[in-house]
């Protein structure tokens, strides 16, 4: 099986006619492109998935982050403007060194991913089910960074879907984060308090701990354009109306720079909590996601053997 640059021609050609596409039919459309033998659509990697499969959703991946396909929904893609351009111009090989040099967000994002693995070679990337070939690095940082590479691609395909979901699922959303994270009592308690003030900028009131020994404001915005100052400041100062200084500030999308360098301005603990980072709660807390594969790394034990023998 060959590597994940492979597929992504044939992913674009499959989304040319402009329509979304569930992931079950760009699978199928593609083994056609290729002309995949039986015997390559049914090889499995040692978890159990499909190999060409889960060498086509790391495609997915890399596409996304270059912009030339876009998530709409859980499952579902579509060819993005940029994508129909560069299937136009049918270059011979687009790999990843291709859209490192052509795309910016792409080599942005390959730069910090680079970096945060600086000490280990990043010729590979975007290989084997996200995990590299490299001879210089242990199997268990191999292991590691596929772990990551998974997250991130997690963390993307979660943030769309809560981005698409209704303002009343969204609330429940909060609610069932911040209760996973030990804020609230009960749910019955949480439920009550959330979404029922209204004034001032204030969308809710929970309790910081099970006892209920103090409250914590929180504002939560489903939105899609960046969070400016004025708006947490109007926040901050319904904190202030109420006696408070303790918040949570929570949006599908981003706080910009100024608003961010006022909060660690001010005598008031406020913490704001961006769209990546609200997945990336979500994830450490189990919340909208579930286990696929779980992996145990087995080594010799110590305590069993005798001490003489290490």
């Amino acid at each position: 099986m060959v590597s994940c640059n492979y597929f992504y021609m044939p992913i674009l050609k499959t989304l040319s006619d402009g329509k979304e596409w569930n992931k079950k039919d760009i699978f199928e459309s593609v083994a056609r492109i290729l002309n995949l033998s039986e015997e390559e659509k049914n090889e499995k990697i040692p978890s159990g998935p499909l190999k060409y499969q889960k060498r086509i959703e790391i495609s997915f991946f890399h596409l996304v982050k270059a912009g030339l396909i876009a998530r709409t929904k859980l499952s579902h893609l579509l060819i993005t403007e940029a994508g129909r351009k560069l299937l136009k111009e049918n270059p011979p090989l687009i790999d990843n060194n291709f859209l490192q040099k052509r795309y910016v967000q792409y080599a942005e994002w390959l730069k910090s991913y680079r970096h945060e693995y600086q000490n280990q070679k990043d010729s590979c990337l975007g290989q084997t089910e996200g995990i590299v070939d490299c001879g210089s690095i242990t199997p268990e940082e191999e292991i590691d960074r596929a772990c990551r590479d998974l997250r991130e691609n997690l963390t993307d395909e979660l943030l769309e879907t809560v981005k698409r979901v209704d303002p009343s699922f969204f609330e429940k959303l909060v609610i069932d984060l911040l209760l996973k994270m030990g804020y609230g009592g009960s749910r019955a308690e949480a439920g009550k308090a959330v979404g029922k003030t209204g004034d001032g900028g204030i969308d809710g009131i929970i309790d910081e701990d099970k006892l209920g020994l103090d409250k914590i404001y929180i504002q939560a915005k489903r939105w899609e354009n960046t969070v400016g100052r004025p708006v947490v400041q109007a926040f901050v100062g319904s904190l202030a109306g109420n006696h408070s200084k303790k918040g949570i500030f929570i949006t599908t999308s981003d706080f910009t720079k100024d608003a961010r360098e006022y909060i660690e301005k001010i005598d008031s603990r406020i913490s704001l909590v961006d769209g990546r980072k609200l997945v990336e709660l979500m994830i450490d807390h189990g919340l909208g996601v579930s286990t696929s594969s779980t992996y145990e790394i087995k080594k010799v034990d110590r305590d069993y053997f005798p001490e003489d023998l290490f």
